[in-house]
């Protein structure tokens, strides 16, 4: 049998690794964007057409809003899914969305599995990423070839939704444990250590992750690629915040890593989240000449 065809909806720095990917290993690729600037795979018009054209619609949107907008209304999505269709929902959305989307799909009869990945670009383009996945046994099994092409583990969480609250497990520890590196940084730096010194230590030990080392390179040489941009990891420390809230859990460190990188997002909105230990860095050397 042919591969069937894949069609993206939202195709940014993650989405086009993964597409390049899937279109290496012998697979069709359509994309829409709402800016309709697209590289690298062939362009649709709108969320529809993506639905109607492809066999597996992959959404890689940014948050519940744009989420929302691509599959509602004449030109959505939902106007061309029907039960021949397979979603892969690759976004990080709040578990309230997650769940939303799940009732669409049984409303509308079309299979889905929320399926946001863990990694940043570098994982994407090598096809490293961990997909961890929500939906029904069939679902993940009939994914499963796309997923072992852009990832190199897929970790089944359960039901429908289930992957959106996991992955902000993974990313409220990512967001909380860069804000405690960041606070040791900038302890390090207004007691006298010698910068290089504490950046260097840092780099050996095997308690800070290869992911939070190659941060600490970035804020080492002052520059910050946005490998996973300070706006979406402010993002998804608000839905993690806001979804310990209801579900009632305590997560005071996890509270103020939100609260620190909410503060970075104003002026580093689009670098790398690790833009956090920097701006610490300039808040020290500022109270280091008073």
């Amino acid at each position: 049998m042919p591969n069937p065809v894949i069609g993206f909806i939202g195709y940014g720095a993650m989405a086009r690794p993964m597409g390049t990917n899937l279109q290496k290993a012998g697979y069709e690729v359509f994309a829409y964007t709402p800016s309709g600037r697209i590289s690298g795979a062939q362009a649709l018009p709108t969320p529809r057409s993506v639905a109607e054209k492809a066999d597996v619609i992959i959404f890689c949107v940014p948050n519940d809003a744009a989420e929302n907008n691509a599959l509602h209304g004449p030109d959505g999505a939902l106007a061309g899914l029907d039960a021949t269709k397979l979603v892969i929902d690759t976004s990080t959305v709040s578990p309230d969305q997650a769940d939303t989307f799940a009732a669409l799909a049984a409303d509308h009869g079309f299979s889905l599995i929320d399926a946001p990945m863990s990694g940043s670009t570098p994982e994407a383009e090598k096809g490293e990423l961990i997909m961890l996945v929500g939906g029904s046994d069939q679902a993940v099994q009939r994914a499963k070839p796309i997923l072992d092409i852009v990832g190199k583990l897929t970790i089944h969480a359960g039901p429908a939704g289930n992957a959106a609250r996991l992955k902000l497990v993974v990313n409220g520890i990512m967001g909380a444990t860069l804000n405690v590196i960041a606070e040791g940084v900038s302890y390090g730096l207004s007691a006298g250590l010698d910068r290089q010194v504490v950046f260097e230590t840092l780099q050996h030990l095997a308690v800070i992750s290869p992911h939070h080392k190659r941060k600490l390179k970035m804020a080492e040489e002052k520059n910050f690629p946005s490998q996973f941009p300070t706006r979406l990891m402010s993002k998804d420390m608000g839905l993690l915040i806001d979804a310990g809230r209801k579900a009632g859990a305590f997560m005071p460190a996890m509270a103020v890593a939100d609260q620190a990188l909410a503060l970075s997002n104003n002026r580093h909105s689009d670098e790398d989240y690790s833009a956090l230990i920097g701006a610490m860095e300039r808040s020290v050397a500022n109270i280091a000449h008073k």
